[in-house]
């Protein structure tokens, strides 16, 4: 009887061995950008590109700036301006960034990764819901790019 328990728990215990672990369930790293002026990320396809967003209350100034999907690398593209529609307490209006020249980079309106605008009321405005109408990165068109401000749109 004994030899027989003894066996029957070996047989038990190997077969409780031989069976795969359970995976460990370990949370999923997060994925996180870091804007390099410590801007609002805006996230542009499956985060093929971004745009940073800057706000200057100061000066009421917003600048953007074309980056990579890593946000590592300034990306310049051929567009005069890029174009959002603000929403401000139920109120829609036109915010228009035109593309910024650089002598130190080279960059030229035309082959340029930064944009801006001015506008009195973004002294006083820190938070607006905005859409970018459209941007073409390289040959790619983003279109009806829906982001809030200051939260962006990133939600890794």
């Amino acid at each position: 009887m004994f030899r027989l328990l003894s066996a029957l728990l070996l047989v038990v215990g190997l077969a409780a061995c031989s069976r795969p672990a359970a995976p460990a369930t370990v949370p999923a790293a997060r994925h996180e950008h870091h804007p390099p002026h410590g801007g609002t990320p805006v996230v542009l396809g499956a985060e093929l590109y971004h745009l940073e967003l800057v706000r200057d209350a100061e000066t009421g100034r917003l600048s953007a700036y074309v980056l990579d999907g890593e946000m590592e690398n300034f990306i310049r593209i051929a567009a005069p301006r890029i174009e959002l529609t603000v929403t401000i307490g139920g109120q829609t209006r036109p915010l228009v960034l035109a593309a910024v020249a650089n002598a130190a980079t080279g960059e030229t309106v035309g082959s340029t990764s930064q944009f801006e605008a001015q506008a009195d009321w973004l002294r006083s405005t820190p938070a607006f819901t905005a859409v970018l109408a459209r941007i073409e990165i390289r040959g790619t068109p983003f279109t009806a790019v829906a982001f809030k401000f200051p939260e962006g749109n990133d939600r890794d």
